[in-house]
């Protein structure tokens, strides 16, 4: 993998730059936030390791700049702060996943497999628009229309979106939608199904449609269609 390591810590660069390389990874260190912004909007990386606490610009903030810019790598967050308050917020900005510090290399090495294999299982993408009701989505263009309107989404809101209304008026547990749409087997934290579920319902919301994704209490979500139903009587 092409890796971009963003952390000011020499003592854990140099622990993480002499393993990953023996590992044939090719990677490229910059040690404040500033640089390491520039170095990820310059190239194509495959992930990039962001530490949260950095001088010039903090991981945050790096990570949701280059997520409105378009960059799609794959970010892993490295902090030393592990509550469920700050998780949330770095997935609601655009991070992949997160590694609390301190932390052993393999299960640094596991989380970038794990995070390799999402891009792997993702099909590729057909040319084709899926449509909802008033909710369409062409898949080839990435462009999302609700009632007119285009909203703007990251990577995995289009992922999440795209499975929901391929599988429209399904129950969804939340287990096969990170499979699907993470390629994880399990969710270490729990809820990032439904914290991305609550993102879809915020880009929703002002166009009065948040309900369009059901919750199923104890199943899992599904995305309801309201398009008229051919079949029923006429009243």
């Amino acid at each position: 993998m092409k890796l971009l390591l963003i952390e000011d810590e020499e003592r854990i660069a140099h622990f993480l730059l002499r393993g990953l390389r023996e590992e044939g990874h090719l990677l490229v260190w910059e040690r404040d936030g500033l640089a390491g912004y520039d170095a990820a909007l310059g190239q194509s990386y495959d992930a990039i390791i962001l530490d949260l606490m950095l001088p010039g610009m903090n991981g945050r903030e790096i990570c949701q700049k280059l997520r409105e810019a378009g960059v799609r790598s794959k970010i892993l967050m490295l902090t030393a702060m592990a509550t469920t308050a700050d998780l949330v917020k770095g997935f609601g900005l655009g991070a992949d996943d997160y590694l609390t510090k301190p932390f052993a290399f393999d299960e640094l090495t596991a989380r970038l497999q794990a995070l390799a294999r999402r891009g792997e299982m993702t099909p590729p993408r057909q040319p084709r628009a899926l449509q909802a009701g008033d909710l369409h989505f062409d898949t080839e263009a990435l462009i999302v229309t609700l009632n007119g309107t285009q909203l703007l989404m990251t990577s995995l809101e289009y992922a999440l979106l795209e499975f929901l209304m391929q599988e429209k008026g399904k129950v969804l547990s939340r287990s096969r939608i990170l499979q699907h749409v993470w390629g994880a087997s399990e969710d270490p934290l729990t809820n990032v199904v439904d914290v991305y579920i609550k993102r879809l319902r915020r880009h929703f919301a002002p166009l009065g449609a948040a309900d369009r994704i059901v919750t199923i209490r104890g199943r899992g979500y599904r995305l309801h269609d309201p398009a008229p139903n051919p079949n029923a009587p006429e009243a």
